[in-house]
């Protein structure tokens, strides 16, 4: 059936609120430490909810692997990826690869065959990712972009587990995945980072580290999984999956306007060919198996 207005706003306002999260995190990072960063936003995502809300319908080992990849190791590079060289827009878009990841897993581990449509977009994706690579400088590092591809492959790993599970709420699966990653996140913050940071973090924090933390968790997480589960479950992932192509329009514009990050000709043309692929593989009459279950968010 046709989305109606209000949910076509609400679609629109999650792209906003994921797109506009690369900037939050960019925001955070400047408070907490990146490892540190990504266990508390588990914390504040998990506590109190996952005692509220019943679990997911699912196998405990669901939950778990959707907490190990794509919380656990996923955000933590993306994270790592911004802290050490990979500006806010660019992650937003790099970070889609995921899509691309996921059809080629889907084809290698589940037998599922890509169409013709889906190859192409992921050619041609990857040339725009090639071409990213290409603008590395002194403010973009190698190993910020190695970083943020390796969190769009533990993304798009997590994506089969989803598949493998079924039909499934993602608000609950996201709030009782998220109660996986903070003790293994703590620890290793802990030996990588040190307790000096931790404790330093804690010690002068301000109302922008505190409003980033709540951001992540409550907008990104919370919000922005419940909005789009519903909204899956209502109208199919067919209608829905091509709001997922604005997150990173919003994420670049927005670290634009914000954070000032700049935008030359070829990594416009790197962001074209990226978009013009997940264009590809997203927008079709029927949306693959692989992607009906990756939610869109970060």
């Amino acid at each position: 059936m046709p989305m109606r207005l209000p949910h076509f706003l609400l679609a629109l306002l999650v792209a906003v609120v994921w797109g506009f999260n690369f900037v939050v995190i960019e925001v955070g990072l400047g408070s907490f430490p990146p490892i540190l960063f990504s266990a508390l936003r588990f914390v504040v995502a998990a506590l109190p909810l996952a005692f509220l809300l019943p679990r997911p319908k699912v196998a405990w080992r669901y939950v778990f692997g959707v907490g190990i990849f794509l919380g656990t190791i996923q955000f933590t590079l993306l994270f790592m990826a911004m802290d050490v060289g990979l500006p806010a827009g660019l992650a937003s878009l790099v970070l889609q690869v995921q899509a691309f990841f996921t059809i080629l897993l889907a084809a290698a581990l589940l037998g599922e065959r890509p169409g013709m449509l889906q190859l192409l977009g992921t050619a041609v994706a990857f040339c725009g990712i090639g071409l990213i690579a290409l603008t590395v400088d002194g403010r973009f590092t190698a190993l910020g972009l190695a970083l943020a591809i390796g969190a769009a492959l533990s993304w798009s790993v997590s994506n089969l587990i989803i598949r493998r599970a079924g039909k499934v709420d993602m608000l609950h699966l996201m709030v009782h995945a998220s109660l996986i990653p903070p003790l293994p996140l703590l620890a290793l913050s802990f030996a990588v980072e040190g307790w000096d940071r931790q404790y330093a973090a804690f010690v002068n924090l301000d109302w922008l580290g505190v409003g980033a933390l709540l951001y992540i968790a409550f907008g990104a997480t919370i919000f922005g999984f419940a909005v789009w589960g519903k909204l899956i479950r209502t109208y199919g992932a067919g209608q829905v999956a091509p709001f997922s192509l604005l997150v990173p329009i919003f994420g670049m514009s927005s670290s634009a306007l914000v954070l000032g990050e700049a935008f030359g000709p070829m990594r416009i043309a790197a962001a074209c060919l990226v978009l013009f692929g997940l264009m590809l593989t997203v927008i079709r009459k029927r949306a693959p198996a692989a992607i009906e279950a990756a939610p869109g968010g970060v």
